[in-house]
């Protein structure tokens, strides 16, 4: 006996695949109204890594210095701070408002533990730099080969 075409279609509906295809189908809409910077986190970083130390920028303009959290436990460095919110003079209204007053917290798990009170940090025209040294006990060791007789 053939199944009426209205029942072969209820029993082959597959409400998983039909989700799972209608949530790839919202992500593609969705993925380009947001900023990059916004999916990676803030602040945006990068880091370059040598046999004896990495390097670690981050974009932080208009952040006071003085109100930046860094600290370093083994192999993960922690960037925070709290960006306060623009306020100009006079009686004036928001046409866009695009930088948005936040908190933030960022860590990295840099490639090896670092030296953690030899750590230097400046900031510059809106960027922080992070010099963080390798901790002797990580670094790579030359091993001899003695040839035996």
């Amino acid at each position: 006996m053939l199944w009426p075409r209205r029942m072969r279609e209820f029993w082959s509906w597959q409400p998983g695949e039909d989700m799972r295809r209608l949530q790839r189908d919202m992500n593609r809409m969705f993925s380009g109204l947001w900023p990059t910077t916004a999916r990676r986190g803030f602040p945006a970083v990068n880091v370059w890594a040598g046999r004896d130390d990495a390097i670690v920028t981050a974009e932080l303009p208009g952040i006071d210095p003085a109100a930046l959290d860094i600290s370093v436990v083994g192999d993960t460095l922690t960037i925070a701070g709290e960006r306060k919110p623009d306020a100009p003079e006079g009686n004036v209204a928001f046409q866009r408002n695009e930088r948005e007053a936040t908190t933030f917290v960022r860590k990295l798990q840099l490639p090896f533990r670092v030296e953690p009170d030899t750590v230097e940090a400046t900031y510059a025209r809106g960027i922080l730099r992070i010099n963080l040294p390798r901790l002797e006990a990580d670094k790579p060791k030359q091993i001899a080969v003695k040839a035996s007789h």
